[in-house]
């Protein structure tokens, strides 16, 4: 990991000065911030065909969990939804790319996804999962209640 100020910042580009117009920032990163909540990674996958069949997960995430041992499984949740999970094979192929296999499909028809629907979802280590899931209209779709107030947002 590169010191203070040793390497290229991310989101600028070459030669952009190091001075931003916006205020200040608190210190920690957004990255540390997920680390303290719990989250390790976190990606997204938009449905594409037949959300029933196996899903591709990301590159990086598989990278990210491969590590010395690449899990069997994962333990998917929605992410509204603390108490209800779902055991989901995982397979690799011969690039090393990471599959949702076998218990993919009740997850799926659980929650009703359909094509174009966006998925994200976050990796808490210990090969577990939740999945905030977004329909076509791109609006978060809530199967259980959330446990905070959503009034005060509006």
């Amino acid at each position: 990991m590169a010191g203070r100020g040793g390497g290229r910042a991310r989101g600028r580009g070459p030669g952009r000065a190091a001075h931003s117009p916006l205020p200040a920032m608190p210190s920690s990163s957004s990255s540390e911030m997920d680390v303290e909540a719990g989250v390790l990674f976190e990606f997204v996958l938009v449905l594409k065909g037949d959300p029933r069949g196996i899903q591709r997960l990301s590159d990086s995430f598989a990278e990210y969990v491969a590590g010395d041992d690449r899990p069997g499984t994962m333990h998917l949740r929605e992410a509204s939804c603390g108490y209800y999970r779902w055991i989901v094979d995982v397979i690799y192929d011969a690039r090393g790319k990471m599959y949702l296999h076998i218990g993919w499909e009740k997850f799926v028809r659980h929650h009703s996804l359909e094509a174009g629907f966006i998925l994200l979802f976050s990796y808490f280590g210990d090969r577990d999962m939740s999945a905030k899931i977004f329909d076509e209209t791109r609006c978060r779709r809530d199967y259980h209640g959330d446990s905070t107030d959503e009034e005060d947002d509006y």
